[in-house]
């Protein structure tokens, strides 16, 4: 295996993971029976673009529709419209965004269906603040949220407890037609109501839910938007609401099918792999660490897995932001991964958002080894204090370790694979 090339094979693994959750290949096998009167398609996300593209090669008949995608992530369609907006922190175009969203889905009789395309990314596309706040709120919660280290599933419940289009929100605005949810789930667990914070999806996350999670995480949010969270006016529609009787919503692909994905085209080179978890959650340097430490474990014991082996993990971690450097989750926490297996010679490792995108800069994520901190080093950085400054994307930078891909038209959370040989 003298030509064995690491990165090569790592790339290969996120390759697959990505290829699994294709929505050209899947959104075929989910679509609904034609209506007796109007379809209209609208959807929101990282990946809203590519949906919409392949739902316009798979359906048969007449439709009209209208998806919100990230700046630069649109895809070429013919028949639906797609607007580009900000991601991660919400602006004007969001704002105009779900207004355009919420008008095309009004005035709906029975007899229409709508199609909804929902991917993660959605929550930051479709700012709508409920009554008495304003974009400004909105954004100063989203920044809020992002700085706090709370998992997705608290962000999602305060998310769609200051909107007007989340939680089931923009369903309710369709009814009495009928809609039919198709979902790629970056949420560990793959709850479709937390997805973009579901906004065609009602959950059962409370206005008193939103509220603990505040003061759980510490969070300073405006005193408007505390006002509202504390009434009633801001309690979210629940599952068992009669307008969502008789939607649908199916999962079209999630973090687990593309585990399985990467872990056989593993197999297929010759490596055995094992998943640990689709839904791994926590603290980005601190599950780094854990991972690190299994790693050092099969490298040096060969337990409680024999070598060769692909270690593949998914989920979405958070970072609680100490400082103000450059990074994403998925580059903290190899930064921390690399610290934890520095001058353990064997150990390959790629992390990346199989979005494309980590955090707010081009690279879905990064490579280390063994050999990581000690070239970062010899390029003047200290990895464990670019860690503390939560500078992960610098330090991988100034080693040309970055992992950039572009956006692959899909979002099924984290890819962490991790290669002893």
């Amino acid at each position: 295996m003298s030509s064995f090339d690491p990165k090569r094979f790592l790339v290969s693994i996120f390759e697959a993971a990505v290829a699994a959750a294709d929505p050209e290949k899947t959104i075929r096998n989910h679509l609904p029976a034609r209506p007796r009167g109007r379809t209209i398609v609208i959807g929101a996300g990282k990946g809203a673009a590519q949906m919409a593209a392949a739902f316009e090669n798979a359906w048969e008949g007449p439709f009209e529709g209208l998806v919100v995608t990230r700046y630069g992530y649109s895809a070429p369609t013919r028949r639906i419209e797609v607007i580009e907006a900000a991601h991660p922190v919400p602006d004007a175009a969001g704002l105009e965004a779900s207004r355009r969203l919420l008008d095309k889905v009004s005035g709906l009789t029975e007899d229409d269906l709508v199609i909804a395309l929902v991917c993660g990314g959605g929550s930051a596309l479709l700012p709508s603040p409920a009554e008495g706040l304003t974009l400004a709120d909105e954004i100063a919660v989203n920044e809020a949220l992002l700085a706090s280290g709370a998992p997705i599933a608290a962000m999602n419940t305060i998310r769609k407890h200051v909107s007007t289009i989340k939680g089931g929100r923009l369903a309710a605005a369709a009814w009495p037609a009928k809609v039919v949810s198709l979902v790629v789930s970056d949420i560990p667990g793959d709850d479709p109501a937390l997805v973009a914070s579901g906004p065609t999806v009602p959950s059962t996350g409370s206005r008193q839910d939103a509220l603990a999670a505040v003061e759980t995480y510490g969070m300073k949010l405006p005193e408007a938007v505390m006002a509202h969270l504390n009434s009633p006016a801001a309690d979210a529609p629940q599952p068992d609401d009669r307008r969502f009787a008789r939607n649908e919503v199916h999962l079209i692909a999630s973090a687990a099918v593309s585990l399985e994905a990467a872990a056989q085209e593993a197999k297929r080179q010759g490596i055995e792999a094992v998943i640990l978890s689709d839904s791994m959650e926590g603290e980005a340097r601190e599950v780094g660490s854990v991972h690190a430490a299994i790693a050092r474990e099969v490298a040096v014991r060969n337990r409680p897995f024999e070598k060769p082996v692909l270690i593949l993990s998914g989920g979405e971690t958070t970072v609680t932001l100490r400082a103000k450097g450059k990074g994403g989750r998925n580059s903290e926490f190899l930064l921390s991964f690399a610290i934890g297996v520095n001058g353990v010679e064997g150990i390959d490792a790629l992390a990346a958002d199989t979005d494309g995108i980590d955090g707010s800069e081009d690279n879905a994520g990064a490579f280390c080894n063994g050999s990581t901190v000690a070239r970062m080093r010899a390029a003047g950085l200290d990895a464990k204090a670019m860690l503390a400054g939560n500078n992960a994307w610098t330090a991988f930078n100034a080693v040309n370790d970055l992992f950039v891909p572009g956006p692959t038209g899909t979002n099924v959370n984290d890819l962490r694979a991790i290669l002893v040989r």
